[in-house]
């Protein structure tokens, strides 16, 4: 299920508030700044820092 366009241009990263990436089909909204992935489920973007998955290795 893809997200709703207008909800993708108005959503920003709760960790530190720019803007999110969202490929057609994408099953996450990619924030480029923090390097986090946040997952999309049933259409509703999960927006909450702990459930996103880091792009980066620690």
């Amino acid at each position: 299920m893809s997200l709703n366009k207008e909800i993708s241009e108005i959503l920003v990263c709760p960790k530190c508030k720019g803007d999110l990436e969202h490929e057609d089909e994408s099953l996450h909204l990619n924030c480029v700044e923090c390097k986090l992935l946040f997952p999309i489920k049933n259409g509703i973007p999960i927006m909450l820092v702990d459930y996103a998955e880091s792009l980066t290795e620690n």
